[in-house]
């Protein structure tokens, strides 16, 4: 398995991924509109963010997820980094790659010093929250989000 930063060429693969954890979309099915390409070139250009994918080395990609490195005043300064849209295609779950995939992203974040690894998970997705709790992860916080 490849470990990589995302190209604007995953980008169907990383939307049909989110389209649904349940099973595996054809990324040939979704339209990518300009809000879509937008995103993905916000991400792309901020050294803040980082969209990772972890693909065959056909280039078929199977995983994915986006880390976004917060500057703050607390944890004694230091960076942490938030872990979103952590997918791992549905007929490859249990294979390891998700465990992988998130391990990799733990270990980038120590190359830039970051001193904390969050992430949120919606509270339906119980196998997740094992999933977490088994690489570490503890749970610490209710999250709030505010939809606009």
């Amino acid at each position: 398995m490849i470990f990589r930063t995302a190209a604007r060429h995953d980008l169907p693969a990383i939307l049909a991924l989110l389209a649904d954890e349940e099973r595996v979309v054809d990324p040939a099915s979704l339209v990518i509109d300009e809000a879509h390409e937008h995103a993905f070139a916000a991400i792309e250009s901020d050294s803040r963010n980082e969209m990772m994918v972890l693909a065959e080395p056909d280039g078929t990609v199977l995983g994915c997820l986006q880390a976004t490195y917060i500057p703050g005043l607390g944890q004694g300064g230091g960076e942490r980094v938030l872990l979103e849209a952590v997918r791992i295609r549905a007929d490859r779950r249990g294979d390891g790659l998700g465990r992988a995939l998130v391990r990799r992203a733990i270990e980038r974040a120590r190359e830039r010093g970051c001193a904390l690894v969050q992430l949120t998970s919606n509270e339906r997705r119980t196998r997740a929250h094992r999933f977490y709790a088994s690489l570490g992860f503890a749970r610490s916080h209710d999250g709030f989000k505010l939809t606009l």
